[in-house]
């Protein structure tokens, strides 16, 4: 198996919601919608969708009804501490619930995080160290 993923699901409770959110507040352009997944145009990264919670959990032989911390996050890497604050910031316009807000991280970076409509955690982030970075954008 290679170190590498087609695409990143994510199960949520309410399909419109998590469309205006990801469309309307981050910006986000809808490749495929098929009603019961919508993918994302991933512009050079891994392909980005979601799909009903329920029918998530039953395509995957789990449990629906999960809560706490997931044990995954997404993260984001930019190029400036500003466009971190700018993400940041569209976020929380967006209706993200802000987990940790913006700063200047213990090992020399720059980030924040927060969670969208359905709880999943989205890492903003930004290094000076290293030109090997994995910039989103």
């Amino acid at each position: 198996m290679n170190a590498h993923v087609s695409a990143i699901l994510l199960g949520v409770n309410d399909m419109e919601k998590s469309k205006r959110f990801y469309t309307e507040g981050l910006g986000w352009k809808i490749q495929n919608d098929y009603k019961i997944s919508v993918f994302f145009v991933p512009h050079g990264g891994s392909l980005v969708g979601f799909y009903g919670r329920e029918g998530l959990a039953a395509d995957v032989g789990v449990n629906p009804q999960g809560s706490g911390f997931p044990g995954v996050v997404m993260n984001y890497v930019v190029r400036s501490e500003k466009r971190v604050d700018e993400v940041m910031d569209e976020a929380k316009k967006a209706g993200a619930k802000i987990l940790k807000p913006a700063a200047k991280l213990q090992w020399g970076g720059y980030g924040g995080s927060f969670a969208d409509p359905d709880g999943y955690v989205w890492r903003i982030g930004y290094s000076a160290q290293g030109s090997d970075q994995p910039y989103a954008e």
